[in-house]
């Protein structure tokens, strides 16, 4: 078949894969839909056109194959923007986006004129050379094991005019930072959503205050890098030569995915795509087809466990792994993921199973938010085996510890082991707990030890947005203060937090910025701040160099004791080629830890090294706000050093090994609401000339 008067010669097409599949001889178009009764191939020639320069009929009887709608088009130019029109039974026309587009514009769109005029010609796919350019391949995904996790956002961790970058705001620029990531000494960056998502998806009165979708959790294209990242016209090309810097730097990439919704919304939100071709399919609906059930908050629910979507998420997973060259995954909402057709959740939903057990994401890290915003929560509970979770109770548990609960010293104790009440009894591992007290959704690290409550008015929604439960303290004034106690307090609670992730059994994750004192000014839920309250400024790695560093030197630390990243649970048994517990509980006293003192803040833990090689850790936590003094264990054959103390200005906060000096003093002062930790190795004769006594 040939379409009449063809600027381009097509053909019948194949059925499969979905989507444009370009080669510089023949481009073949697919969509799946089981309810069109017709379908029009549209091409742009830019993504400014404002109309098609060919529009391409299909016909139902050759080019409709098990509800797959498909045309091949010859020498048809890389760059080209195409959309698809459908016509659903009713009679009434959709102009839309593929699903499965590679790349897209959105130059044309306007959600508001979307909705109004019930139609959608703004957003367009791009025709993209997604063959395999890679100059790593093949390459096998970084694991969890032994990994630092560092949270970013793609556009906010360049657009602040300090950043020193060239192309801010765009993949580009993140590619320029990559020697600060390695000096930071992270394993992974995780990065909030790049999948195309829609920046105009914001309430009216949010909308009326000029703010936008900044975090981009609200996805139109699975396939697609959001186009508002790249500098370059061609998204595909741009996004890879991202992962081959980071890989080529030995980092990882990790992508925040959101297969929980999409940017239609509900009844009242536009048509983009799936409304179109899949709407009883592929979103939860109500008994009576009227609305969409929302276990989101967001609108619309994805019904993730109906064979043909759970199909076509976890063919988009693998296309970010086998051609665009991603390490793993974190997943929005993912509880979503487990509830059936009917909203109920499943014992054994296909789609979790599907990602663990497809054979391309074997190696690739997956990690669930376990938990949505209907109340489902599955922390420690996500169907699987090899899930890593968000540890939502880990954070919960440090926060109320760090400023100043009591009675938390069993759970503290628990969280810095691992969680094993939570994972272990399906076999998962301590790598399945990601460890974290700040992520882009709440408060930073700098706000949670600043404010007692919540300051979201520049969000537009009267400060009722955002969770009011914080678990937060502001060391005696609310916000900006010039209080030099106030202060100093701040900047302790900072290394306390700091200091109990990367001391804990786990994956540890942080938000980018929190390692130089990043400040939103209050908002725990800056969503839709695209502006100076969320782009990161970089004068603060020089105004809070001492806490950059500290974080620094606490992340190799980290990285020197394997001792803190165990690839099994610590059980209190002795190790055979040491002769030493592998971890020893401790309160005041030595071998008396506090378990059931309903006002303890103290907790102290002695860990074996993993090796002979490796020194053992002495580690006491006073949460008080009081000083105390506790003794040191005694190691045969071993002397103590001091490694740090968040007491202790900057150096003396963290000590790198070969300037630390040798403790000898068996009972030691601990200040108030501070971490100590010793390290204990076999001393040379020539260093007891190095003797100190410290407090």
């Amino acid at each position: 078949m040939t379409s009449k008067n063809p600027l381009f010669i097509t053909t019948i097409g194949n059925r499969s894969p979905s989507g444009a599949s370009w080669s510089p001889e023949i481009t073949n178009f697919s969509i799946f839909s089981r309810e069109a009764t017709a379908v029009e191939l549209l091409l742009y020639q830019t993504e400014d056109s404002d109309e098609p320069m060919q529009v391409m009929v299909l016909d139902l009887e050759v080019q409709r194959t098990f509800f797959s709608w498909h045309i091949a088009v010859e020498n048809l130019p890389v760059g080209t923007c195409y959309t698809w029109r459908i016509q659903k039974p009713d009679g009434s026309w959709w102009e839309i986006l593929d699903p499965w587009a590679r790349a897209v514009s959105n130059k044309k769109w306007n959600r508001s004129e979307a909705i109004h005029k019930a139609n959608n010609s703004g957003l367009r796919g791009i025709v993209s050379d997604i063959r395999l350019d890679f100059t790593h391949l093949p390459f096998k995904p970084k694991s969890l094991d032994g990994a630092v996790i560092y949270e970013v956002h793609v556009g906010g961790f360049t657009r602040h005019p300090t950043s020193g970058v060239q192309y801010p705001n765009t993949f580009k620029g993140l590619i320029e930072k990559i020697p600060y990531l390695k000096a930071l000494g992270i394993t992974h960056i995780e990065l909030l959503p790049v999948m195309a998502f829609d920046e105009q998806d914001v309430p009216d009165g949010v909308a009326e205050l000029g703010n936008l979708n900044y975090w981009g959790y609200s996805p139109y294209g699975f396939y697609a890098p959001h186009p508002n990242f790249c500098a370059t016209p061609d998204p595909v090309h741009e996004f890879r030569e991202l992962v081959d810097a980071l890989h080529n730097a030995d980092l990882g990439i990790l992508l925040d995915v959101v297969f929980n919704h999409t940017s239609e919304g509900n009844e009242g939100g536009p048509t983009i795509h799936f409304k179109a071709l899949l709407d009883d399919i592929f979103y939860h609906r109500s008994s009576d087809r009227k609305h969409y059930r929302d276990y989101t908050g967001c609108g619309n629910t994805i019904n993730c466990n109906h064979p043909l979507v759970t199909h076509f998420l976890v063919h988009c997973l693998e296309y970010w792994v086998n051609k665009m060259g991603v390490d793993g995954f974190r997943f929005d909402l993912a509880s979503v993921f487990t509830r059936g057709e009917d909203g109920t959740p499943l014992a054994n939903p296909s789609l979790p199973w599907s990602i663990e057990l497809s054979h391309s994401l074997v190696n690739a890290p997956i990690i669930a938010e376990a938990w949505d915003a209907a109340g489902l929560y599955q922390v420690g509970s996500f169907p699987g085996t090899r899930w890593a979770e968000w540890n939502g109770r880990y954070r919960d548990v440090m926060r109320r510890f760090v400023r100043g609960d009591r009675g938390l010293i069993g759970e503290v104790a628990t969280c810095i082991t691992g969680c094993s009440d939570l994972f272990a009894d399906d076999h998962r591992l301590p790598s399945s707990s990601i460890n974290f007290i700040t992520c882009h959704d709440g408060f930073t690290l700098w706000d949670l030890v600043s404010h007692n409550g919540k300051h979201n008015m520049a969000n537009g929604e009267n400060n009722r947005d955002g969770t009011n439960d914080n678990l937060s303290w502001n060391c005696g004034a609310e916000g900006v203060t010039d209080n030099p106690h106030v202060l100093a307090l701040r900047r302790q609670q900072a290394r306390n937090f700091m200091a109990l992730l990367f001391l804990s059994q786990g994956v540890p994750m942080f938000l980018a910025g929190d390692e130089f004192l990043h400040t939103q000014g209050g908002n725990n839920n800056a969503w839709c701040q695209n502006n100076e309250i969320s782009w990161l400024n970089w004068q603060l790695t020089e105004t809070n160099n001492d806490m950059l560093r500290f974080v620094r030197e606490l992340i190799a630390f980290r990285h020197r004791h394997p001792c803190l990243s165990r690839p099994r649970y610590l059980t209190g048994r002795t190790e055979v080629s040491r002769g030493i517990p592998d971890i020893t509980w401790h309160g005041f006293r030595l071998n008396e830890p506090l378990w059931n003192d309903s006002d303890a803040q103290v907790l102290a833990f002695t860990l074996a090294g993993c090796s002979s090689e490796e020194e053992d850790l002495h580690v006491v936590i006073n949460m008080a706000d009081y000083s105390i003094d506790v003794p040191l264990p005694v190691i045969a054959q071993r002397r103590w050093y001091l490694a740090l103390n968040t007491a202790a200005m900057s150096p003396y906060d963290i000590i790198e090994r070969d300037n630390q000096k040798l403790v000898t003093r068996h009972n030691q002062t601990i200040q108030a609401r501070s971490i100590v930790v010793f390290e204990a190795r076999e001393t040379p004769p020539t260093t007891f000339r190095n003797l100190i006594k410290f407090f």
